[in-house]
């Protein structure tokens, strides 16, 4: 064998081993740009709420509201990439993210940001579906932990670097200019992402299900591991969705960290998340998922605890390696969920899943900032309470063999 030829040959088992399918990999650019974007604003969306002139209410509301269209967006997200194809919807939910992006810029008062919330979850909610079919379809059942690794990483990597250059904008700029400033250059990241789907997605999509739209059946026929990684992903979630939108404030207006630094810390935690993904993802794919889920859910419970348990900026550093650390599992939770659902609908099977989360942790925003009004420590020690029941759920009730 010549040269060349071996070089050929370690590509394509470098390929198949990181799950490098064409499709998988215009979709995770597609990822790449869009959360790069994203990143350099999101970590401030609060304090953006707050500088035009939200209190905590309604801040916890609008995590609410974000909760509650991830919820009712999975399921028709599914159900337009089973009908369309896949790599149709993304591109037509992409298209339609960056036209929120523009409202958020735009917005003179916090009301109208809710609006911009309506488009905005085109990307994050709706297009869920159809990146898990994308990469069941594609890849097969012990590639799968890698394919979402592989995305996740190249969602994570430009964000170790985004949330530091939001907090140097806003640093510079204020809080309001320097958000609408990474806005423009999210709706920018936005349009060449859809240039690259457009371009570069190749093959003929499968066709579309014959049957009618019937959640409650869907439902009824999900398997029951499914249902109860479904129970224990719910509370894990209303725990992060209790304290995500006050974190933020928490650090910067209790503990005193500045905004830029704030942006150093989330950077260390995708750091953190990179770091474990490749190693997870290889170890889950060959010796089973169920304890690197477990470690996932144990994290997630975990972090609120150590950030209010952090008075300097070194403690504040290992709450957000423990917040890193919630990905370890991640690919693997993901993999299980696109194992354990019907080939024939598996978007719609998706969305059901994310629907059903989404909606049952709406109300765990508003009632975080009711519990901050109390006192601002208050959520964060309800939320680990919250999430160490659900990842003990998951360790009791899902059988190791399901999570192969």
């Amino acid at each position: 064998m010549s040269p060349s030829e071996k070089e050929r040959v370690i590509k394509a088992r470098l390929r198949e081993s990181l799950g490098l399918e064409r499709n998988v990999v215009v979709m995770s650019a597609a990822v790449f740009l869009l959360g790069a974007g994203e990143q350099l604003w999101s970590s401030f969306l609060p304090k953006y709420l707050e500088a035009l002139g939200a209190g905590a209410v309604v801040i916890g509301l609008f995590g609410a509201a974000r909760d509650f269209l991830d919820a009712i967006y999975q399921y028709p997200g599914g159900f337009i990439s089973d009908r369309i194809g896949a790599r149709r919807a993304l591109i037509l939910f992409s298209s339609v993210a960056a036209l929120g992006y523009a409202v958020y810029a735009v917005s003179p008062h916090w009301p109208v940001v809710f609006v911009g919330l309506a488009f905005v979850m085109a990307w994050s909610s709706m297009a869920s579906p159809g990146m898990f079919a994308m990469i069941a379809d594609r890849l097969p059942r012990d590639r799968r932990a890698m394919g979402f690794t592989v995305q996740s990483i190249l969602k994570r990597v430009p964000m170790i670097i985004s949330p530091v250059l939001g907090g140097l904008l806003i640093a510079s700029l204020g809080i309001v200019r320097g958000i609408r400033a990474s806005l423009l250059i999210t709706i920018v990241l936005a349009f060449v992402a859809v240039l690259t789907q457009s371009r570069f997605y190749f093959g003929q999509r499968k066709e579309p299900p014959s049957e009618a739209l019937n959640m409650i059946r869907q439902f009824a026929a999900m398997r029951p591991p499914l249902k109860r990684l479904l129970l224990s992903d719910i509370f894990v979630r209303a725990c992060e969705g209790m304290t995500e939108m006050f974190i933020v404030l928490y650090v910067i207006n209790v503990i005193g960290v500045s905004p830029a630094r704030f942006g150093v810390l989330v950077g260390i935690e995708k750091a953190t998340a990179i770091a474990v993904y490749l190693p997870a993802a290889w170890l889950a794919d060959r010796f089973g998922r169920k304890p690197f889920v477990i470690a996932t859910f144990v994290c997630f419970a975990s972090l609120p605890l150590v950030v209010i348990a952090s008075h300097s900026f070194a403690f504040l550093v290992l709450a957000f390696i423990i917040g890193g650390l919630r990905e370890t599992g991640e690919p693997a939770r993901k993999a299980m969920i696109v194992d354990l659902a019907d080939p024939s609908r598996r978007g719609r099977t998706v969305g059901l899943y994310y629907l059903a989360r989404s909606l049952s942790i709406t109300p765990a925003a508003l009632i975080g900032g009711l519990l901050w009004k109390i006192d601002p420590a208050v959520p964060f020690v309800v939320a680990f309470f919250i999430g160490l029941t659900g990842a003990a759920i998951f360790a009791v009730t899902v059988d190791r063999r399901y999570a192969a």
